[in-house]
């Protein structure tokens, strides 16, 4: 997280609990039955936008989700603005990234089992 401002730092940790708060309220059932963990937020120093780390279990179901956030941004967007509307100004344009260090530890598990 080097080069982020103390508010960069404040507001994007504000963000990640507001969304991980937004999808879990979603349920796993519209993720395809996924577990969808906000792992990172990052977010650009005049705030206006927001890159989304997001880790899916299992991850075979990766490519499916992240296109289910994809569609769903604006509505995403829409509520984190009502939690965040005191705090920010403006509401960050969201990214969803998809996080792949839960893949690797996976990838781990599997070969530590052979």
């Amino acid at each position: 997280m080097e080069g982020m401002s103390t508010r960069q730092l404040k507001v994007a940790r504000e963000l990640q609990r507001d969304l991980a708060e937004i999808i879990r309220s979603k349920g796993m059932a519209v993720f395809c039955g996924s577990m969808v963990t906000v792992s990172e937020v990052r977010i650009s120093p005049d705030l206006a936008v927001a890159k989304v780390y997001v880790s899916i279990f299992p991850s075979a179901k990766a490519e499916d989700v992240m296109k289910i956030l994809e569609e769903n941004k604006k509505t995403y967007r829409g509520e984190l603005g009502r939690k965040v509307a005191s705090q920010l100004r403006i509401v960050p344009e969201l990214d969803f990234y998809l996080d792949s260090t839960l893949d690797y530890a996976e990838h781990i598990e599997e070969l530590l089992k052979k």
